[in-house]
């Protein structure tokens, strides 16, 4: 089963993971899991906001911002990679509340909806490679 299935997988719902790039370094971390319908259907919806080292990652390639109380930037992802890495496929900045709507995002298998401006921070671009590390795995960072 794929990364992006376990996710999904019911019985991943609230596993929190670290977001890395590829070199090891945290874009943030702690990262919790949306699975099963109604896990991914609420997502942030009814949230009061992100703490900066706070996501929630969905296996999804579309998401839409009603009823969501602050901005995000959204991070689509490609299926991982033999070695775990899933690719950046589409990065949406600033996503407003209530009036922003990603449809399908081609090649994506999951997004990582983070705090605005997080994207841009840790210099996140389409193209890199990241991973979803169990919160507390160790780095490859050096």
């Amino acid at each position: 089963m794929t990364t992006s299935r376990l996710v999904a997988d019911r019985a991943m719902a609230g596993t929190m993971f670290t977001l890395r790039t590829a070199v090891g370094a945290p874009i943030a971390d702690r990262v919790r899991s949306a699975a099963g319908f109604w896990g991914r259907f609420r997502g942030l919806m009814g949230h009061p906001g992100l703490a900066p080292d706070e996501g929630l990652v969905l296996a999804t390639n579309s998401i839409h911002m009603l009823f969501m109380r602050f901005p995000i930037d959204a991070l689509f992802l490609g299926a991982p990679d033999a070695t775990g890495h899933q690719r950046v496929v589409a990065i949406r900045q600033d996503l407003r509340p209530w009036t922003g709507v990603v449809w399908y995002v081609r090649g994506a298998a999951a997004v990582v909806e983070l705090p605005a401006g997080t994207c841009a921070r840790a210099g996140v671009a389409v193209g890199d490679s990241v991973h979803l590390d169990p919160a507390g795995a160790p780095t490859t960072e050096g």
